[in-house]
């Protein structure tokens, strides 16, 4: 069984937890079309409508007026643009949403989609992926509580810090900033997805697994007093009470915490398929004792799991070892 088989397996496994499809409307303008003449053309504006529905494996279309494109979202790995039937179908466009700049084709609509499924009452999930999608992913959840009024706490497990910015970062892969850029430090361009500044308060913020940083990281990491549980504390203390001090500072004062999980945290020898190996990370147990607890703590809002590289996996233990910590963070339990 691959990925994407698990994956759905696990969407389905939760499907009673899902509400009624979510419709998310917007006005956007077209940045560019690629398609057959009397489409909306560059520089035009348009009315759209988002349709979420995770229970049907069909593509969610419902007419909307002339001029109103109808956009539906069927499956986490699908998005689709479907215009009225007399119109050519599968037109191409990059549109620029207005009302929450956030872009739907070019940009990260992770803003989008989950800050749907957090306003429909539901906890998302999402794989991926290299770990800069906690960029978008994470903003937009953010983004739905902030809505309310609500602030979360964050819980970022992690072999490398991920706290570099494009001054201090020695290769320039976005995908070593985003914890930096959800505190509000980096790129102007990537700080303001999903709204400008920070996406979370430090003192409610906790890294745990550290142990490979970057001189950059570690100044970062000094100025702003955010707590980090690296490996050689987790060796002397003991994983388990390194995550109950982690989930209290992430729930104190907040709505509750979001979770990313990126798969190099664990030990090579248990989890072989991602790109940024670090050996003497999580064991097996150690990790799912990690997720049993943040489930049995009831302060989980979101989770996300990411770094999984199939192409680099070894007869898919690393993609099943992370359906297994997916379960057991939501709830899985030996008895």
């Amino acid at each position: 069984m691959n990925l994407a088989m698990l994956a759905f397996a696990i969407v389905a496994s939760i499907q009673p937890l899902r509400a009624a499809p979510v419709e998310l409307t917007f006005a956007a303008t077209v940045n560019s079309s690629i398609g057959s003449p009397g489409l909306p053309a560059a520089g035009a504006a348009i009315q759209g409508r988002m349709l979420f529905d995770y229970d049907s494996t069909a593509y969610v279309s419902q007419p909307c007026g002339a001029g109103c494109m109808n956009y539906s979202y069927a499956s986490p790995y699908t998005f689709s643009a479907d215009l009225d039937p007399s119109q050519v179908s599968s037109p191409v466009w990059d549109l620029t949403v207005l009302d929450n700049d956030t872009t739907l084709f070019g940009q990260p609509m992770d803003v989008v989609m989950l800050g749907a499924k957090v306003d429909a009452g539901e906890i998302p999930l999402t794989l991926g992926g290299d770990h800069s999608i906690a960029i978008g992913s994470l903003s937009g959840i953010t983004k739905a509580y902030r809505k309310h009024d609500q602030t979360l706490g964050l819980i970022y497990l992690d072999a490398h810090a991920d706290m570099n910015t494009e001054e201090t970062s020695p290769s320039g892969n976005i995908h070593g900033m985003p914890l930096a850029v959800l505190l509000g430090y980096g790129a102007p361009e990537l700080v303001a997805i999903g709204g400008q500044g920070p996406k979370f308060e430090i003192n409610a913020c906790a890294h745990v697994g550290a142990r490979d940083l970057d001189p950059g990281e570690r100044t970062l990491i000094r100025e702003t007093g955010m707590r980090f549980f690296t490996m050689r504390e987790i060796d002397e203390r003991g994983l388990s009470v390194c995550i109950d001090e982690a989930i209290a500072i992430a729930g104190r004062g907040t709505a509750g915490f979001a979770v990313t999980f990126d798969v190099d945290v664990l030990d090579p020898g248990d989890a072989p398929g991602s790109g940024t190996l670090v050996r003497g990370g999580f064991t097996y147990r150690e990790a799912h004792l990690a997720m049993e607890k943040m489930a049995e703590s009831g302060q989980m809002r979101s989770l996300e799991v990411v770094e999984v590289n199939t192409a680099l996996d070894v007869n898919n233990r690393t993609a099943e070892l992370a359906v297994e910590l997916i379960l057991s963070a939501l709830g899985k339990t030996i008895l």
